[in-house]
């Protein structure tokens, strides 16, 4: 249905990123549907819903999405004694996958592409994502902020004022800031590294 805003969005410059298939989460979240929850997943049943992501994206879009964000930030399968970590799988199909809600930057030297940690931006206001970027510059780290749809309200909602307000100041070259998509920050840091 909005087809041709995601082609806009590849002309303009944005990335588009692979989130699953599925949506997978944990099973301890109600509005997790049956035969969808983390527990009850494989490696080998991830890789397939990545992979069918991927060629959605590739048949709609006409690219392969080189960075992946984590449904609820969430990096396993299995349960108990079985459970594993799918990070690895995500290293082998992208250049980096971004996790969910999580309380640190990511230190550029130091960081693992395929975990990046990404700070939650849905319902906050300028004033609070200024704190989490003078967190960020003060120990020189590489805020990733993440968030869901678009608009004023809403709990899982990224506000466009805030937004305009953040590139109004990310513009600002007094203010010492680079906004960038993940792919064109993650190539700067690797070359940084030497890698």
């Amino acid at each position: 249905e909005r087809l041709d805003g995601w082609r806009k969005a590849l002309q303009n410059g944005h990335e588009i990123g692979n989130h699953s298939n599925t949506h997978p989460c944990s099973g301890n979240y109600a509005w997790v549907g049956k035969g969808n929850e983390l527990e009850n997943m494989t490696l080998k049943t991830m890789r397939q819903n990545l992979l069918a992501a991927n060629d959605s994206i590739k048949a709609a879009l006409g690219i392969v999405p080189k960075h992946f964000a984590y449904p609820c930030g969430q990096k396993y399968v299995g349960r108990g004694n079985t459970l594993k970590s799918y990070v690895p799988l995500v290293a082998e199909l992208f250049s980096s996958g971004r996790g969910w809600f999580e309380e640190m930057d990511n230190d550029p030297m130091f960081c693992d592409f395929a975990q990046l940690a990404g700070r939650e931006m849905d319902g906050k206001t300028f004033d609070q994502i200024k704190t989490f970027i003078e967190g960020a510059k003060g120990h020189g780290d590489w805020l990733l902020l993440a968030g869901h749809e678009m608009g004023e309200e809403g709990s899982q909602t990224t506000r466009i004022s805030m937004l305009r307000q953040l590139i109004g100041y990310a513009k600002d070259p007094a203010n010492g800031i680079w906004l960038a998509p993940v792919g064109e920050v993650q190539a700067y840091i690797a070359a940084q590294r030497g890698k």
